[in-house]
């Protein structure tokens, strides 16, 4: 994973990308102690429409302009993907004799697959493949380089780990990604595929660290992404009532499930802890849903008041 980070931000692609998510939790600032090496990576959408964006905010001025531009990120990125980033790692495989296949993937054209040889096997929650995803529908700010070193770096004699300097999302972009990620899931009560019970892991253990005052106070962040996501990714609730962001990080986040929903999310959060997932000791469920029904209440309080 830092291997690639390292071929992707030594490039000149750098500084128009920025690793998010919670690989970013865990790698560049070392909050969040659960494996991952999955990379969300996004491109900025000025360069990749730079023709539709006609301001440093690159922000649509309308949900129709929104289709538009989320229609002309569909169709340039994979292009992008493949004639622009592909030949980078194609290149440092080469370079470095790694024994490492590359495929595309995504229903869309918008990941890239490094496929690796599995020394062993577990259940199967973690496959032997780093998968890097790219987007296309926001800048990635606020932003900045970090340092990022391999977690085994210091453990084995003899070997030289690789070390990375990507431009990376803030804490409190990401916390306010995931937290209104967590209130849709609980608006529509349906889980979104496996592995989907990471950003209630992650936002309980942004809540833990230092970051968490600062993230849940920041209005700007909070505004920005409610702002992003009611252009760009409209959602619906289990009644058919779109949901409203503003809303959610206005004083009525919900990111406890309940019912059917909150089973799922406990059978899919078992499955991370039963594939060791989960570095030391992880939080039981009841647990995590009650340290994120806290923060949920935390982070309404101070939206009310501000």
């Amino acid at each position: 994973m830092v291997w690639a980070l390292n071929a992707l931000f030594s490039s000149p692609l750098a500084s128009a990308l920025t690793f998010k998510g919670g690989t970013s939790l865990s790698k560049a600032y070392r909050i969040i102690d659960r494996f991952s090496e999955d990379i969300d990576l996004t491109y900025d959408i000025r360069a990749l429409i730079a023709d539709l964006v006609d301001d440093d905010s690159a922000l649509p001025g309308s949900r129709s302009q929104a289709g538009k531009w989320t229609r002309t990120v569909r169709d340039r990125l994979p292009d992008w993907i493949d004639t622009q980033v592909r030949p980078v790692l194609v290149e440092a495989l080469e370079r470095e004799r790694l024994d490492v296949t590359l495929e595309t993937g995504g229903a869309d054209r918008e990941k890239l697959l490094l496929h690796y040889p599995a020394h062993t096997l577990g259940t199967g929650y973690v496959s032997p493949v780093v998968t890097l995803e790219f987007g296309g529908r926001a800048t990635g700010e606020p932003h900045q380089v970090m340092p990022i070193r391999c977690d085994m770096e210091g453990h084995v004699d003899g070997i030289q780990f690789p070390i990375a300097s990507p431009q990376v999302m803030s804490v409190t972009r990401t916390f306010w990604e995931k937290a209104t990620a967590a209130h849709v899931y609980c608006a529509q009560a349906r889980i979104r595929g496996e592995r989907y019970a990471r950003h209630w892991h992650d936002l309980a253990a942004i809540a833990r660290s230092p970051h968490f005052a600062g993230a849940v106070a920041d209005r700007d962040v909070a505004q920005a992404v409610a702002e992003h996501k009611s252009l760009f990714f409209i959602e619906k609730d289990a009644e058919g009532a779109v949901i409203d962001y503003f809303e959610a990080t206005g004083g009525k986040l919900q990111i406890v499930p309940e019912g059917p929903a909150r089973e799922a999310l406990a059978a899919d959060y078992a499955s991370m802890r039963e594939d060791d997932i989960m570095i030391g000791d992880a939080l039981s469920f009841d647990a995590l849903m009650a340290a994120c029904d806290t923060l949920a209440q935390a982070a309404n309080a101070l939206a009310t008041n501000s």
